[in-house]
């Protein structure tokens, strides 16, 4: 299984494991607000398969390595027993985010959703500043929304009332990010602003080679997350290469359930420095979740295991057709792998 010290289970074995289940969301994320989950059991424990419903097969198959790893493999041996983890605001009105914040009780950092197709930079601005008003460190997250020109407009106005600890994918390309990076230090030498750092999240989860914007000169922070990347320890390979370049890296979670965000939660453990606090806490996004939530306290989650409870797994149920539907991508992506291990 591409270097991970262990075989790939037959797919019967998976299937014998498996069950879907749809969590209903508190705000619309990502434009969706049920999020769909293959959840895996295995001899060390839960994995989860949830690559996003519209990415391709070969992409999804690094989302199954990963729940294989965790279901059949565990987590790496960890340095730290808690995370600290940031409040994530999603694209709500400025009104709403004393209500989102409180659910991250402690956190000392936020990250805001800005670039929300149908808003506007104004609203942005509003959400922004609320948080600043509650929250130490503010980081923004574009999801690649963003022109190159509105990028360079939009940072400077969001980070004229205070710094931003970094913006996260203002831009979609690794060659928008490096000329942004440019233009920003520009302003910041002529004005004596200090310059808005950036960070590439889909450059590297979706990219055949992570490295590439790094080389580049297009990120000071890496935001990895493990299912892309094929695991826990994939990450950790990822974050000692990056660390070589200078590049500090944030494990977030790609709107995880209880399991999955048990994956990140012990990546971010084993890591040898964490620099930043982690985007782990978007537990909070779900009306309802596989096992009971983490207790937060002073801004940090617990890296221990998960275990779902079967009572909740059987509630969450998704539908016959979607269950179905899982299944089938699951077959292929094992496919995929056992190709791919020949």
């Amino acid at each position: 299984m591409s270097g991970e010290p262990m075989s790939l289970p037959p797919l019967a074995e998976l299937r014998a494991g498996a069950a879907v289940v749809s969590l209903p969301m508190r705000v619309r994320f990502r434009g969706i607000t049920t999020r769909e989950v293959l959840l895996l059991r295995g001899p060390a424990g839960y994995g989860e398969f949830a690559p996003f419903p519209e990415y391709a097969d070969a992409e999804a198959a690094a989302w199954l390595r990963s729940a294989i790893e965790a279901a059949w493999l565990g987590p790496p041996a960890a340095v730290r027993a808690t995370v600290p983890v940031n409040a994530t605001v999603p694209a709500v009105e400025a009104a709403r985010v004393p209500e989102i914040l409180s659910r991250f009780p402690g956190a000392r950092t936020a990250k805001v959703k800005v670039a929300e197709r149908g808003q506007s930079l104004a609203e942005d601005l509003a959400r922004v500043a609320a948080v600043r008003a509650h929250v130490e460190h503010v980081r923004v997250d574009a999801n690649g929304g963003w022109s190159l020109d509105e990028a360079e407009e939009a940072l400077l106005a969001l980070s004229s009332d205070g710094p931003l600890q970094y913006a996260e994918q203002p831009c979609a390309s690794v060659q928008e990010l490096v000329e942004l990076r440019r233009r920003l230090a520009d302003h910041a030498a002529a004005s004596g602003r200090v310059r808005v750092p950036i960070a590439a999240d889909e450059s590297i989860r979706r990219a055949e080679d992570p490295m590439r914007v790094v080389r580049a000169g297009g990120a000071d922070v890496a935001v990895v997350k493990v299912a892309p990347l094929g695991g826990m320890r994939a990450l950790l390979r990822l974050a000692a290469e990056l660390a070589g370049h200078g590049v500090p890296v944030v494990v977030s979670s790609a709107l995880d359930s209880a399991v999955g965000m048990g994956a990140g939660l012990a990546a971010a453990a084993a890591l040898p420095e964490l620099e930043y606090a982690c985007g782990l806490g978007t537990g909070g996004l779900f009306e309802a979740d596989v096992a009971a939530p983490r207790t937060m306290v002073d801004g940090a989650l617990p890296a221990s295991a998960v275990v779902p409870d079967p009572e909740r797994v059987a509630g969450l149920s998704a539908s016959p057709d979607r269950a179905q539907w899982w299944l089938g991508r699951l077959d292929r992506c094992h496919e995929l792998l056992s190709a791919d291990a020949e």
